[in-house]
């Protein structure tokens, strides 16, 4: 009887421990610097799947993209997340993702589905944009600009600054901006009215926000080049409880261009399920709505609940500036060496 009682209990034992017995696998997730997602959001998909999320943290989005390219023959990763429309056309030409048309695709609106062979799926997507700073314009009794074309008129001269289109993502995006508005004939000559009209390029985002911008910083400018959604992020990481936001965004239509991000399994992966897993996690409404307040940025998926502070808070263009990915990739270098030449030199 106690033989019995013995190996009836091992037995359970040995039930019970076998799942963790089992080796979790690891899944690499590839991305740029700016990635983030809370901890309890990928436990989830680390428990559901008896898997280790590797994050692979790679630079800007441009650098992490060559090194997928240039490791494809012995890839460093399963998933790479960050490609955006501005790399898109490169991201594809490498050839180094397979195609996966996830279920959840049928919740995210098609006009950020830009890759229809489904190699690159959308995650996100956020608007480069104008923001102005209330107060200063309260205060002088002036009225934001509404328009690009308003920035080269006298009274907001000296009021901008912008970010370098060679060393900044928000500055390519607002370059593009401007191509899209004026067009490739007139983005120039906008551009050197813009300077006579006493622009500041500032190097990165950081060093325009928090080093000129009047709503962040001892700077003198209240116009600054940022995001849609800084806004929000104004209010949620505000020391004081605020009912307004201090800043606002300027998304009247072909002011603002909308920065897609998307994600892909790269090829080589040995963990091609696991890896489409990953991917429907990324797009289902749990990770979707985690997505705001660790990036601030928008949610692709259209049953995903923003949070308060966005929905309050938030602006969306509804009609950004357009110029095509595959545009973009082939003009790139040339309009920002144009660019260049007619602003800083």
């Amino acid at each position: 009887m106690k033989k019995i009682q013995f190996w009836a209990c091992l037995f359970l034992a040995v039930a019970i421990a076998l799942p963790t017995l089992v080796a979790a696998k690891t899944l690499t997730l590839m991305t740029h610097d700016s990635f983030n997602v809370s901890k309890e959001v990928i436990e989830q998909f680390e428990k559901d799947n008896n898997v280790t999320v590797r994050f692979l943290k790679s630079g800007d989005a441009g650098a992490a993209l060559i090194q997928a390219i240039l490791s494809k023959e012995n890839p460093l990763a399963d998933v790479f997340y960050g490609v955006d429309n501005t790399f898109l056309s490169r991201a594809l030409t490498g050839d180094i993702f397979i195609p996966y048309s996830s279920p959840v695709l049928e919740h995210i609106p098609e006009v950020l589905q830009l890759d229809k062979e489904h190699r690159l799926l959308p995650v996100d997507f956020g608007d480069v944009c104008l923001n102005y700073d209330k107060t200063w314009f309260a205060e002088k009794k002036m009225v934001p600009p509404t328009d690009l074309a308003d920035l080269v008129k006298p009274e907001y001269k000296g009021l901008l600054v912008v970010e370098n289109p060679a060393t900044s993502s928000p500055g390519l995006a607002f370059l593009l901006a401007t191509i899209g508005r004026f067009g490739e004939e007139g983005y120039l000559d906008f551009w050197k009215k813009l300077r006579a009209n006493e622009v500041i390029v500032a190097n990165g985002w950081n060093d325009a926000y928090y080093g000129h911008f009047t709503a962040a910083s001892d700077g003198d400018r209240p116009l600054v080049v940022s995001y849609a959604s800084s806004p929000p992020a104004v209010v949620h990481f505000s020391e004081t409880p605020l009912t307004e936001a201090p800043t606002g965004a300027v998304v009247t239509d072909g002011t603002a261009f909308r920065q897609i991000e998307f994600v892909g399994i790269l090829k080589g992966t040995r963990e091609v399920a696991l890896a489409q897993k990953l991917v429907d996690f990324m797009l289902s409404t749990r990770f979707q709505e985690d997505i705001p307040l660790q990036m601030f940025v928008f949610p692709v998926n259209t049953e995903a609940r923003l949070p308060k502070v966005f929905q309050q808070h938030a602006v969306v263009a509804n009609q950004p500036a357009v110029v095509a990915p595959e545009a973009i990739e082939v003009n790139r270098e040339k309009w920002i060496e144009a660019w260049t030449s007619a602003v800083l030199r």
